[in-house]
């Protein structure tokens, strides 16, 4: 009998998958600020969101983007965990407040 994870033991596999997800960010993109949220909203368990510099060519972020969350759909089929990932424009994350979280 498959015994269910403990809630410490899946806040841990989160933690390893966050990582895991914004290592392959920077590896994508190394000068793209990355930020990985364990906070739950909704049906997502966390988010990674990523913030390259400004220039980057549309196309650039756009393979970034896609395999990011090519990366991140292995990861749920394999966990269970959702994590959606985003490339966001960096002048954005100055200028807006983040969301409230529930």
């Amino acid at each position: 009998m498959i015994r269910p994870l403990s809630p410490h033991d899946t806040r841990l596999r989160l933690d390893a998958l966050l990582t895991e997800l914004a290592l392959y960010a920077k590896e994508l993109c190394p000068e793209a600020q990355v930020e990985a949220s364990a906070v739950q909203y909704e049906d997502e368990d966390g988010r990674v969101e990523v913030f390259p510099p400004c220039g980057l060519a549309e196309a650039e972020e756009e393979r970034i983007e896609l395999a990011l969350c090519a990366r991140s759909a292995d990861l749920f089929a394999e966990t269970g965990l959702f994590v959606p990932c985003a490339v966001l424009d960096a002048t954005a994350r100055a200028t807006e407040p983040s969301p409230p979280h529930a």
